[in-house]
Parts: structure tokens; C-alpha cells; sequence
């Protein structure tokens, strides 16, 4: 599935390529001082170009609405935004409604254009980082991801309603680090989001592997160490019993006549 996100179209008609990040946005709104999760995704929508329905379909499957959700990983706010990643899209208060959504939407914005508007490419990267899916070349075959970009996709072809909640819109916190970023020119922007998604890649296997799955893997790793000093061990003896059993075939008075005492 794409979306034309990436693309639109001029007054005559004619298809015409629009910037998924713009060059100099710094989160500021024209949404009154407080507004409903609606009206921040539909600003959000507005801003970075991308259908409102896959906005809300993220919001919904990663925190289910909840501004203050924060995962295993350390994941935050409605978007489930990795520190690290909000810190490069110039996201300062993650639990910040206004900002945590204007700042995954810019990132989803971002896969959009790195995968020519592939939706699932897109979530998939969202979900896993991009890494995986250039190594895998597509989809990667994590259970979790496979099924975060149907859950995704589905939420997203149903429809979704976001709880009916008013938020303050607190624009300006994040403005002077993201225009900090524009201004430091699309090379660097180009290198700030390529870090993102490096550690999101390296936050996403924490989100994968808990520390039970650790002492999990210590266990069986050990036990396969087990296995394998057993099996050296049962060789060991075989090679010790067949020379003990040549020997004993070697110098039996039956085998010295026949093969003539050699």
C-alpha cells in the first residue's frame, strides 16, 4: 500500500514533489492555547503531508492515545517516541501531546519519503528501524513487527477516534532546537536523521530483548556449552574404546595367526 503523501499536485493540475520534513518548521501551531487530540493530528496532518487516518493508527497501536504512556524501553508519550529520536527531531517534552505527535509524525513523514510512499515500509520501519529493513529487504521477520504493521494497517483502513480531550498547546518548547537542525542545512539534517535511526535500531532491540529474555538466552546458551562438552566427551571415549578394542583385536592369538604375528 502507498500513499501520495509525498506528492501533490499545482494548480494545473500537474504532480509536483513536496517536502515530507519542511526545510524550517519549528513546531510552532496555529491551534488555540488548548486543543483536542483531533485537532493536533489534523494539524499534524496538515504540516508534514500525511493522511491523518495513519497518524492516529500509530497513536492508537503504540500508547493507545495515552500522553503519558512509557514503555519498557523507555518509549514515551502518544507516539512512543525513543528519547533519542525525540531529541533529533527536536521534540523536548516527549509527554507533550502537541509535540510528540508533530514529531512522529515527522518521522513516519520521513520513512514515507525514504520509501517512496510504501506504507508498510514505512511502519515497518517505524517499528524495527530502517537498518532491518534494508537488511532484510522489506518486511523484517520479527513476529512483532509483522504484526504491528497489520494492526497498523488495519486500525488505520477501520478508522480509529481519539479519546475526546482537550491538551495545552505548548508549540514553542521545541522550537528553537528543530530550527536549530533546519538551519544547520539538509547535510546535516540528512546525518541527525540517519543517527535517529540508529538509535532507534539500538532502542528497538532493548524494546525486543527484556532482561528475562537475557537470562533466557545465558541459560540456554549455557546449556548448549553443556551439550557440547558431552558430546566431545562421548567422542573422546568412543576413539578410547575403539583403540582399546584394536589393541585387544591386535595381539589376540586368533588375529596373530591370522595375519601372521604382524
Amino acid at each position: 500500500m502507498r500513499v501520495n503523501a509525498i506528492q501533490g499536485t499545482d494548480a494545473s493540475g500537474a504532480q509536483v514533489n513536496t517536502q515530507a520534513v519542511g526545510a524550517g518548521e519549528d513546531f510552532s501551531s496555529y491551534l488555540p492555547a488548548t486543543a483536542s487530540l483531533d485537532q493536533i493530528f489534523e494539524e499534524a496532518s496538515r504540516t508534514y503531508n500525511v493522511p491523518k487516518e495513519l497518524i492516529k493508527a500509530i497513536a492508537k497501536a503504540e500508547s493507545d492515545f495515552n500522553p503519558n504512556a512509557t514503555s519498557r524501553a523507555g518509549a514515551q508519550g502518544v507516539m512512543q517516541l525513543m528519547p533519542g529520536t525525540a531529541k533529533e527531531l527536536g521534540v523536548t517534552d516527549a509527554y507533550d501531546p502537541y509535540q510528540n505527535i508533530m514529531g512522529g509524525t515527522k518521522y513516519i513523514s520521513q520513512m514515507l519519503a525514504k520509501y517512496d510512499g510504501n506504507i508498510t515500509l514505512a511502519l515497518a520501519a517505524y517499528n524495527a528501524g530502517s537498518n532491518n529493513v534494508a537488511k532484510y529487504g522489506g518486511v523484517p521477520p520479527f513476529k512483532e513487527t509483522q504484526n504491528y504493521v497489520v494492526k497498523v494497517t488495519q486500525y488505520m483502513n477501520e478508522g480509529v477516534n481519539a479519546p475526546d480531550a482537550s491538551y495545552t498547546v505548548n508549540a514553542s518548547a521545541g522550537a528553537s532546537s528543530a530550527q536549530d537542525t533546519a538551519d544547520a542545512g539538509y547535510n546535516t539534517m540528512a546525518a541527525s536523521v540517519e543517527e535517529a535511526e540508529d538509535n532507534y535500531y539500538h532502542d528497538i532491540l532493548e524494546q525486543l530483548f527484556s532482561y528475562e529474555d537475557y537470562l533466557r538466552f545465558i541459560e540456554l546458551y549455557t546449556k548448549m556449552q553443556e551439550a557440547q562438552a558431552e558430546k566431545e566427551e562421548d567422542e573422546k571415549e568412543q576413539k578410547s574404546d575403539s583403540y582399546y578394542a584394536y589393541q585387544g583385536f591386535k595381539y589376540n592369538p586368533i588375529s596373530l595367526n591370522l595375519t601372521g604375528g604382524i
